[in-house]
């Protein structure tokens, strides 16, 4: 890998060993990991940070499922029971909570055929997952461990108990890494990536920027960027992809599991609120509004947890997740730019795996080997575009 462009402070406005664009959970673990390797960083947000996909209502950390064991599924297992490691200091460090809660994963059977899968996926599930080991095991049950949690008449067959599934509450999560980094990151918001010439960015409000390395963490706007510096249309690269939930109150246990049935999350998160979720839209005219069918998440929400039937709506939401054309994680250098890094489209996954993501990248960045998985590499994806 050619090495970056040097640079120095009297060159340029501003100056930083790494840039990062993009303030969403990526970025900002992304910083956090450049402050702790002694790097200096500046990260720079289009908007206010937390402000894109990242700051949702859901905050589902979802296992793949553990059969077909490959290293994408061990890279997000590792990742997965990492997490609560790492957040912890940061709780300590700046007595905010993240609203992180072990609480499992429910899942009704409710055909044959998934009942069968489900009892193959218990044995592999003991394997890949080591659960003698860990104890994170699935596991098919006749009765939820709550009467009522899910409805009966959602579960013919039983359920999967999935151990290693938790929730985390994406903007608690997201304010305790921004202060995490404030003493020690450079945060700039309302500036977004304009240009990159030799190390150098420009922002669309005319700041420049001179980084020896910068990574592009902007979701789906990396797509664009990425038509910019390599050529092509954006959608060749990824597209975004809409989705909405809704935030319900409702005196809850906190630690009831979160059930999630033909596509549709119920979660309890701490405060007496249930987030439910979400749509996945390929195609949609309004982006961050939210409409007909986020209504029909709702009623089944409630049709499958009668706790919640009556509970009211306090707030919609709606916006737009990254999907690489690969449809995994993409990361990796920059053909013909060796300065910039791309670190974007993980979609549904990135909030469970964005921690050990962001190690990766910044492994990349201090001229590193990380271990990705090669569906996660650039390289990967570039040759799907082709």
């Amino acid at each position: 890998m050619t090495a970056p462009r040097t640079y120095s402070p009297r060159t340029a406005d501003l100056s930083c060993d790494l840039l990062v664009v993009g303030g969403g959970v990526f970025g900002l673990w992304i910083a956090r990991h450049a402050a702790l390797k002694g790097l200096d960083a500046i990260l720079i947000e289009k908007d206010r940070v937390g402000s894109g996909a990242s700051g949702g209502l859901l905050g589902a950390l979802i296992p793949h499922l553990p059969e077909r064991w490959d290293a994408k599924k061990r890279f997000q297992f590792e990742a997965l029971t990492s997490l609560p490691g790492l957040v912890r200091p940061i709780e300590e460090e700046t007595g905010l909570d993240c609203g992180y809660r072990r609480c499992g994963r429910l899942m009704p059977l409710w055909k044959e055929s998934f009942a069968d899968i489900a009892a193959k996926q218990t044995a592999a599930a003991r394997q890949n997952w080591k659960t003698p080991e860990t104890g994170f095991a699935w596991d098919i049950v006749e009765r939820p461990p709550r009467e009522g949690w899910p409805a009966a008449d959602a579960m013919p067959l039983g359920l999967v108990i999935d151990t290693l599934a938790a929730r985390i509450d994406p903007r608690s999560y997201l304010a305790a890494l921004r202060r995490s980094i404030e003493s020690r990151v450079r945060i700039i918001e309302g500036e977004a990536f304009a240009t990159c010439a030799d190390g150098v960015v420009e922002t669309s409000g005319g700041k420049r920027i001179m980084a020896g390395r910068t990574v592009l963490s902007a979701g789906y706007e990396t797509f664009p960027i990425l038509g910019q510096l390599l050529g092509g249309d954006a959608a060749s690269y990824g597209r975004p992809v809409k989705g909405q939930a809704a935030l319900l109150a409702a005196e809850l246990d906190d630690d009831l599991p979160l059930v999630f049935h033909d596509g549709t999350y119920v979660i309890v998160h701490d405060g007496g609120r249930v987030a439910v979720g979400s749509t996945s839209e390929q195609r949609f005219d309004a982006p961050f509004s939210t409409d007909a069918a986020l209504d029909e998440v709702l009623d089944k929400a409630r049709r499958l947890c009668p706790a919640i039937a009556d509970a009211p709506v306090i707030e919609h939401w709606a916006g737009l997740r990254p999907r690489a054309v690969g449809r995994n994680p993409m990361i990796g250098v920059l053909p013909d730019h060796p300065e910039i890094i791309v670190a974007t489209g993980g979609f549904k996954i990135t909030f469970g795996i964005a921690h050990k993501m962001a190690e990766c990248v910044i492994d990349l960045a201090t001229g590193g080997t990380p271990e990705l998985p090669e569906s996660f590499r650039l390289d990967s994806h570039l040759k799907d575009r082709s």
